[in-house]
């Protein structure tokens, strides 16, 4: 359906991540990926969604002059919003683990913003799910990061691996930002693009 409805257009994606190239293979859009190092650096000042919504759209700003009239930029940046601490991936081992186990037994924000832009106009909107996971001892936490190694995701988990299943209690609103994306929004700005 997305694919029909933006015949025409490519969406270029500014990610790396396996997690949003695949969603975007499952809405059956027509894509590529196109990368630029961005130091994702923001002010203090930027608390929960200002963060990420500063970022997608700094993610976005390096790769505009790149873009052609029949070319549909996205762009995305997650972080963990826990207690006030925008938690992102993680520098090492010890410092997933110190993540990790801050979040067990808590609650914490995974806030995801995108901005979609063409060389007409830009929009930057985010999504906020409230995950609630159980306690998880020491050996819990080492066992997840000896055997998944979540060293390139915000938070330093992933939802969809073994901690998912073992250490999550409640979701409070979309499963796939939490993954990586807010779909349902991207695809419904889409269509409205089209």
């Amino acid at each position: 359906m997305l694919k029909e409805k933006l015949k025409g257009y490519t969406i270029v994606l500014a990610s790396g991540s396996p997690r949003r190239q695949q969603f975007l293979r499952e809405l059956d859009a027509n894509f590529e990926v196109r990368l630029k190092e961005v130091e994702e650096i923001y002010p203090d000042s930027l608390k929960g969604a200002e963060i990420t919504d500063y970022l997608a759209e700094l993610k976005a700003s390096a790769l505009e002059e790149t873009l052609s009239d029949d070319e549909i930029l996205i762009t995305s940046d997650t972080i963990v919003w826990h207690e006030g601490i925008a938690l992102g991936k993680p520098k090492d081992k010890e410092d997933a683990f110190n993540i990790i186990k801050s979040l067990s037994g808590k609650t914490h924000e995974v806030i995801t913003s995108v901005c979609i832009k063409n060389t007409r106009k830009s929009e930057t909107f985010n999504e906020t799910t409230k995950v609630t996971f159980n306690p998880l001892t020491d050996e819990e936490i080492a066992y997840y990061l000896e055997e998944y190694k979540p060293y390139d995701k915000a938070g330093s988990y992933g939802i969809q691996e073994w901690i998912g299943l073992i250490a999550i209690a409640k979701i409070e609103g979309s499963y796939a930002n939490v993954v990586g994306m807010p779909v349902d929004k991207v695809y419904q700005y889409l269509m409205k693009l089209a």
